[in-house]
């Protein structure tokens, strides 16, 4: 009979830990943080390992790399962002396009709690892509696809209920709110405000999507040539 044996990791086990803490945990979330605030190439694995009280020799022990740890943090980040999405994106009590606001809002608030020094972890690392480990562009963008999958998914839920007209693309649409979003977030970094936020979110709803309803709706009037009920109208 074979005996299995188990390769012992690399680094010095931690001394003294709670023995309930769950210190791989802290290490990822730490770095979400720090990665959401400088991105991958300048963050700095000893800050992370000082702030969650771990000795430097430690971090082989959780993680065979910092490539590993980027990793390990682009698939938290998902999780995290994924389930705030679906938090906003799904909620049935709210029309569809008012849960795109929903999510805007929520984003801008999360973004001023951290005085906008905090933007987009996928979005920081893409703008390093040139310099990152081989492989985290296509994960990056899978994530991002994922995200843009779930606004689709929203979109089309409005289109059906004659919200937006039915000749809009709402994969492009899609596709076009996170490109725009993205940029929104960067430059909110820079400005320090909320006010690049605003201005797409506005252009986006107002200039993007209601402009089209209009459009529709004339079409409409025009192919029964009589009075119509605009699909803008609020419900009773």
């Amino acid at each position: 009979m074979n005996t299995l044996t188990t390769k012992p990791k690399r680094g010095r086990p931690p001394k003294n830990y709670d023995a309930g803490a769950d210190i791989k945990r802290l290490l990822i979330r730490s770095g979400v943080e720090m990665f959401t605030e400088k991105g991958y190439m300048t963050s700095d694995i000893n800050g992370i390992l000082k702030k969650v009280g771990v000795p430097k020799g430690s971090f082989y022990y959780y993680f065979e790399s910092k490539e590993q740890f980027g990793l390990e943090i682009m698939r938290s980040y998902d999780n995290y962002f994924s389930h705030l999405l679906d938090k906003c994106l799904c909620d049935s009590g709210l029309p569809p396009l008012a849960r795109i606001e929903k999510f805007y809002q929520s984003a801008k608030a999360g973004m001023e709690k951290y005085h906008w020094l905090r933007g987009c972890l996928v979005g920081n690392l893409g703008q390093e892509v040139a310099s990152l480990p081989d492989g985290y562009g296509e994960i990056l963008n899978t994530i991002i696809s994922g995200w843009q999958k779930k606004v689709e998914t929203c979109l089309l839920e409005a289109q059906a209920l004659n919200t937006i007209p039915s000749g809009t693309d709402c994969r492009l649409m899609a596709a076009f709110f996170w490109m725009g979003w993205e940029g929104a977030v960067m430059r909110a970094k820079l400005t320090r405000n909320s006010d690049p936020l605003d201005m797409f979110m506005s252009v986006f709803m107002n200039k993007m999507l209601i402009p089209n309803v209009i459009q529709d709706t004339g079409r409409r009037q025009r192919k029964t040539g009589g009075e119509h009920t605009s699909v803008c109208d609020p419900a009773d």
